[in-house]
């Protein structure tokens, strides 16, 4: 009975030890209100990365999420150096944003995105002047952050 104790004990701190680190993976935060994400990077001292994805149809967008922005080096690199945008333009009516949304997300993409590239990604500083941009890129979490670093000097 007591090995029996013992073992429900460890199986369930494992458990939970594995749960907690799947929440920290988990952590990074993807805004969609613009003011607030700059509001963020002023207070934090980093750059803000505004992703402007149509999640439910562009391909090369849903191939760079899986490949880096949901990498957990990604997610670590971005937790230490980045504040992360989102201005998705789904196109099935069941993705789609409120309007309000809507409206906020092509204002962000006249700014940024004139040419409504999908997907564009832009590194911005916290006085909103472009660092760089791109779009999809081979090579995984790797390849983007060395991207991103190399852009950033850092």
């Amino acid at each position: 009975m007591k090995t029996l104790k013992n073992f429900s004990l460890v199986f369930l701190l494992g458990l939970w030890a594995h749960t907690g680190w799947a929440q920290a993976q988990e952590d990074v935060k993807w805004y969609t209100n613009y003011n607030e994400a700059l509001t963020e990077a002023k207070a934090e001292h980093k750059q803000v990365l505004i992703s402007f994805a149509g999640s439910d149809w562009c391909k090369p967008c849903i191939k760079l999420t899986k490949e880096v922005f949901e990498d957990p080096k990604f997610k670590d690199y971005a937790k230490e150096n980045l504040v992360l945008m989102l201005a998705d333009f789904p196109r099935l009516r069941k993705n789609q944003p409120d309007k309000e949304q809507i409206k906020a997300n092509e204002a962000l993409a006249e700014k940024y995105n004139k040419a409504g590239s999908f997907p564009l990604v832009v590194l911005i500083d916290a006085d909103e002047h472009v660092i760089t941009q791109t779009g999809y890129q081979a090579g995984g979490s790797d390849n983007f952050i060395s991207f991103l670093e190399k852009a950033t000097d850092k």
